[in-house]
Formats: C-alpha cells, structure tokens, sequence
C-alpha cells in the first residue's frame, strides 16, 4: 500500500476516489444481481430441457417397444453435420445462442423397413435438438457463473477494499491537517506572547 500524503490537496483527492468508489459500487452490485437473476433462469431453461429428453425417452420407450429387435439396422439414422451459433451480450459477458442445429437423415428404402422407422427418426432429431440445447445451458452455466464470480470478486474489492481505505485515508489526512493547524494556533498565540512580552520589556 502506497502512503498517502498528509495534505489538502491529498485529501480532496482521496474524497473525489471516495465519491467515485461509492456511486461505482451500487451499479455493480446491481450488475452481479442481474447476472444472477439471468443464471437462475437459465438453470430453470436446463432443468426444463432435461425434463423434456426424460420425457421424450419415456415416450420413445412406450410407443416404440420393436426398438429392441436387434435384427432391424437402425445404426447412424440422423447425425449432426454442424450447429449455427450466434452471440448474446448479457451485462457484458457474451454467450453463446442456438440458432440452428444441421441434422442429416440417412436414406433408408422405406419398403426395406418397417413404418415406425419415421417415427424414431422424428425422435432422434428431437433428442438430438434438445441435447445440443441442454449441451449449451452448461456452456452458458460455466459462462455466467464465471461473470458472478468476477463481478462479485469487484464488488468485495470496493466494498471491503477501496472505500474502507480510502475513509480510513481521509480521517487520517483530516487529523493531521486539524493537528497541524491546532500546532499552527498554539504557535501564533506563543510568538505574540513573546513579542508582547518584549514590548513591555
């Protein structure tokens, strides 16, 4: 820590750091309020995203059981050649967006399988879609919880850091300006005491 001097101009320096701290930090903490607010919605996004793939795997179990033959070849149906992702920017912290997933269906003879093969095809992309989605709630997660982390780490710093110091800083600076110019009174008062003293002398 660098010494401040004791000063007048030292201690309106410091009461203009003081005013900037305190009209900076509320801002900030509404900053990290507002990233937290977006972070527990996106929690709720990915828990909502999760119940949806359980759903759809309830489904899929229920309305297609002749999954379990093994004789039908139903291997690489629909993959995902490649996802469009755009840019959000959320109190300066950009985050990732879906703006498209590219799924390939592979050609199947549709007299060489069975009816129901459209029908897990359509679930696949599904599942696919809404794992790529809950893939990128994570990634947002990691992301937002990062801009938490940082800006809270701030906010510490002026709130328990800077404007403590900073009063500590000017009460210092204010007792000795007062003691010295106290010193200065007592010194004035004494040499015009002498310089009477002299006179009647």
């Amino acid at each position: 820590m660098s010494r401040v001097s004791l000063s007048k101009s030292s201690l309106a320096k410091q009461n203009r750091a003081l005013q900037t701290y305190e009209r900076y930090l509320p801002s900030l903490d509404l900053k990290r309020k507002q990233i937290m607010t977006e972070r527990a919605k996106e929690v709720v996004a990915q828990e909502e995203t999760r119940r949806k793939i359980a759903a759809l795997r309830t489904r899929v179990t229920e309305n297609l059981p002749m999954l379990a033959n093994r004789e039908i070849e139903l291997a690489d149906l629909v993959h995902v050649r490649g996802a469009r992702l755009g840019e959000e920017n959320l109190l300066g912290t950009r985050l990732p967006v879906l703006e498209g997933l590219d799924l390939v269906k592979r050609d199947y003879g549709l007299l060489s399988k069975p009816h129901w093969v459209d029908v897990l095809v359509d679930a696949l992309s599904e599942m696919l879609t809404l794992q790529a989605q809950l893939a990128l709630h994570d990634r947002r997660l990691v992301l937002l919880d990062d801009a938490v982390r940082k800006v809270t780490q701030r906010v510490n710093l002026f709130d328990k850091v800077l404007i403590p110091r900073t009063r500590e800083n000017i009460k210092r600076i204010r007792i000795h300006l007062s003691d010295a110019e106290r010193a200065a009174i007592v010194r004035s008062k004494i040499a015009k005491g002498k310089r009477l003293r002299e006179a009647s002398a």
